[in-house]
């Protein structure tokens, strides 16, 4: 399917292109080029599974119905924060799962957590208890097919080994289906601090815009952002430096500060990546310790917990 999808995108000067059937493959003609694509037998190819009387595939033992828009906001706020290699746990997807009524997903590398709830209705859930791990490529692939501003709806299925997304109102317009990671996801739930001590509201688009050329000065020796916060005064004072390279300061106002004040470092991508994901125009940073992880709430939908960076 890649190899067909290269040779179209190849041809794009062409205003028509032909695919025929062929022995064992496809014939793609223009008007002054040839390719045949090897394929499959079609009864070599997975059938999709029928739904049972109970709504839900064939095979397939839990299950939930919500809006294409809703499952957009989830992987938006989730994806970013998952690992790229295989390590002890099963992190290198998104945990997707029904707790205490609601559609939870969770994502994280083991350096910031990342938690995104969408409230469904108790008819939505089908079956037994949903909890799965779903592949990262599976939801990039996914999050094309749907829409954040859509009411579609869509359905989503879990078997043993494996989850069915069937996307569209009645007939679906699109199925997808993919394996599920095996392995266990961490003990997420023991991560996210219980307590803090200093609660600070800040401007999402003012945080956002100091520290993206805070950043600009930091490189791997030296890759975090000190944040100083000052409750008397409501400020926040942004600091980088990199050797050889030069040194940032800026300062913003806070909208809120309850606590002592605290210097802390944190890596900016890391909290730019949570803000660009997070709608409201402001968002609560809760702190224990320089050494204790920051954890960042945007409503009840949406927490984010970040490790600390040491900046000696």
């Amino acid at each position: 399917a890649d190899k067909l999808r290269q040779i179209v995108s190849a041809e794009d000067h062409e205003p028509t292109l032909t695919l025929e059937q062929a022995d064992e493959g496809v014939l793609i003609t223009g008007s002054d080029a040839k390719f045949k694509v090897m394929g499959y037998a079609p009864q070599d190819f997975p059938a999709l599974p029928e739904l049972t009387s109970k709504g839900l595939p064939t095979g397939f033992n839990s299950g939930v119905t919500l809006q294409t828009g809703k499952m957009s906001e989830l992987i938006a706020r989730t994806l970013f924060a998952t690992a790229r290699e295989i390590g002890r746990y099963a992190i290198h997807g998104v945990l997707l799962q029904r707790h205490e009524g609601r559609l939870e997903m969770v994502a994280t590398d083991s350096r910031r957590l990342a938690l995104a709830r969408a409230t469904l209705r108790k008819d939505a859930f089908k079956g037994d208890k949903l909890r799965c791990i779903v592949p990262t490529k599976a939801l990039q692939l996914l999050q094309k097919l749907i829409s954040a501003d859509s009411d579609e709806t869509m359905e989503i299925a879990r078997a043993d080994n494996s989850v069915l997304f069937r996307i569209g109102d009645g007939e679906p317009r699109a199925t997808l289906r993919s394996v599920l990671v095996e392995g266990s996801f961490p003990p997420y739930e023991d991560v996210i601090p219980k307590d803090h001590d200093i609660t600070v509201t800040l401007d999402r688009d003012l945080v956002s815009s100091a520290v993206r050329p805070a950043a600009l000065l930091t490189n791997e020796e030296s890759r975090g952002v000190r944040l100083a916060f000052d409750g008397a005064d409501r400020r926040l004072r942004l600091s980088s430096r990199a050797p050889e390279m030069g040194e940032a300061n800026i300062e913003i106002d806070v909208a809120e500060y309850q606590g002592n004040d605290i210097e802390i470092g944190f890596n900016p991508g890391f909290i730019t990546e949570a803000l660009r994901v997070i709608p409201l125009p402001e968002v609560m940073l809760e702190l224990k310790a320089p050494g204790k992880p920051g954890l960042l709430r945007s409503g009840d939908d949406f927490i984010y917990v970040v490790m600390p960076v040491s900046l000696q």
